[in-house]
Parts: C-alpha cells; sequence; structure tokens
C-alpha cells in the first residue's frame, strides 16, 4: 500500500494498492525529491474519466 489510502479523493483512494509508490502532492514529497534528488512523476486523472483508468491500469498495474 502507498500513501494514498487515506486521501479524501476518490480517484486517489482508487489508487491506494497500486505497485508504485505514489504519494499525493504535498511539501513532503517535494522536500523528499528535492533531498535525493530524483525526479517527481506526476499523474493526473479524475475519478470518472474512463481513459484515466485505461492509461492507470495500462501503466501502473
Amino acid at each position: 500500500m502507498n500513501r494514498l489510502a487515506a486521501e479524501t479523493s476518490p480517484y486517489l483512494r482508487q489508487h491506494a494498492d497500486n505497485p508504485v509508490h505514489w504519494w499525493p502532492w504535498c511539501d513532503e514529497a517535494l522536500a523528499l525529491a528535492r533531498t535525493h534528488g530524483t525526479p517527481i512523476l506526476l499523474s493526473i486523472g479524475y475519478s470518472a474519466c474512463h481513459w484515466c483508468h485505461v492509461m492507470a491500469h495500462e501503466s501502473f498495474e
């Protein structure tokens, strides 16, 4: 499980069990990326968007 399980967004919670170590967009995530010098992969979607679910399934599961 990643850090999305406690989020208020239905879309984010749908991805709480993805094998990707997702973080919500927050200062802590930005600070961690900055500290480790790692890039951020930003994925944007919507819970009612069919193609968002298709992309998430094909790319992140």
